[in-house]
């Protein structure tokens, strides 16, 4: 089974992440006791085992107080399984301020090269489908030096319905966004049920999307940039929506959360969900991040093609500022023996270059294996409610011998390379 999941394409898996998620629980939250409960048991309930809190929750960190800090996994159940045996190509760490009420978001890589929960080295992704919300939840802790306690695991449909439920977002497209968004398009409409209009002629520019085209256009990967500027269409549509959502009636929301609500787990207690939904309209979403921000591709035999943290300590360190404004935050032991772990490995030769059979295996997976550096853009929120790139700034050199490049503002507008076969877009790639 676990092979199987293995190998589906990404194009099976881009989810709604936790923000949507959480509006949509504290907006049900904010009517009636006994009616909210009733839309929100039906949630899957999948408990963390504390055991695995404890060991994953470094206890030489001195975590700042006043954050809510929760993990969100992007899942492809297409049996209605929300647990183990389901990759999470979406992982993001979400931090809501409690005295600001400010909500920042870091989307980890699916592909970074990260220590397990059984001490085992892989992509971030394998966590989930190994050991469910316990391996997630751990490998972001031990990873990042988190005290991440409560998740939200989402499955693929209740994207469609959640933007099709608003009215749909204006977006700004370009050329090669628009002819990538037309070919997930057919696979998303054909997954979901759910209609779309190809946009023709497929040239850049301002277009109102429905929830198959927005999911698509979340989807698309193979542009400059790669999986890191796919996160950053990620957030783009998930800001787009958070604003809309707390525009809606209660009508409308719980309308939404009867069909969202079955395709999400979560280890939030009814109360604990109350209790955030007496704030629901005071929470602003502020700035973004990509982690790791500074890493370098390499294509590994026996995992594939993998984001390697230059270097895990100083990434790590980079969130910490990022979240919680602690400039001289100093990484845990248990990073820097991770990431000693991973320098003595890929230097010792355990991990050697994958031969050029496993390279085509992955080619159609992984179009931006240069060993470059990248660093991500920031997003916006423009007042009319839609979200957008921001401009983003150079990074230094690492020091790994790799030269630095800024992640584009926004995607290519060169035309796309010609792999847009039928097969290329519906097999198992």
């Amino acid at each position: 089974m676990l092979k199987k999941i293995a190998g589906w394409s990404w194009k099976k898996k881009i989810i709604v992440i936790i923000c949507v998620v959480l509006t949509l629980v504290l907006g049900a939250a904010g009517a009636v006791f006994g009616y909210a409960a009733s839309k929100v048991n039906k949630i899957q309930k999948i408990e963390v085992k504390k055991e695995t809190l404890k060991e994953s929750i470094t206890e030489e960190v001195e975590h700042k107080s006043g954050y809510l800090n929760v993990a969100v996994f992007g899942l492809d159940s297409r049996d209605g399984s929300l647990d183990k045996g389901n990759r999470s190509d979406t992982i993001m760490i979400v931090s809501l301020n409690q005295e600001t009420y400010e909500v920042k978001m870091v989307s980890v890589y699916r592909d970074t090269f990260m220590r397990l929960k059984d001490g085992s080295y892989n992509k971030a992704n394998a966590a989930y489908s190994y050991f469910g919300p316990d391996g997630g939840v751990a490998l972001l802790n031990e990873n990042m030096d988190m005290n991440i306690e409560k998740y939200v695991s989402v499955n693929f449909n209740a994207l469609v319905d959640v933007i099709d439920a608003v009215g749909g977002m204006n977006l700004e497209l370009t050329d090669a966004e628009v002819v990538h968004m037309n070919n997930y398009c057919v696979e998303t409409s054909e997954v979901t049920g759910k209609s779309y209009k190809k946009i023709e002629p497929e040239v850049g520019g301002s277009y109102h999307l429905n929830g198959v085209q927005a999911v698509s256009y979340a989807r698309i990967r193979y542009t400059d940039g790669g999986d890191a500027q796919r996160t950053v269409r990620q957030r783009i549509v998930l800001l787009n929506i958070m604003q809309k959502l707390q525009q809606m009636d209660l009508t409308t929301i719980n309308k939404i959360a009867d069909s969202v609500f079955p395709q999400i787990a979560t280890n939030f207690s009814f109360t604990e969900i109350l209790n955030y939904a007496k704030d629901f309209q005071k929470y602003r979403v502020g700035e973004t991040l990509g982690f790791p921000n500074v890493r370098y591709s390499k294509m590994l035999s026996g995992v594939g093609s993998t984001e390697i943290a230059d270097t895990l300590a100083s990434n790590v360190a980079e969130v910490h500022q990022f979240l919680f404004g602690d400039t001289d935050y100093q990484v845990s032991g248990t990073v820097k023996g991770i990431d000693d772990e991973i320098n003595d490995a890929l230097s010792s030769g355990k991990y050697e270059e994958a031969d050029e059979t496993e390279k085509e295996d992955e080619k159609s997976e992984d179009k931006t294996s240069e060993e470059t550096n990248h660093t991500e853009t920031n997003i916006k929120v423009t007042e009319d409610g839609n979200a957008g790139t921001d401009s983003g700034s150079s990074s230094g050199d690492s020091g790994s011998g790799s030269q630095a490049v800024t992640e584009p503002q926004q995607p290519d507008t060169e035309a796309p390379p010609d792999y847009y076969e039928e097969d290329y877009y519906y097999g198992d790639d």
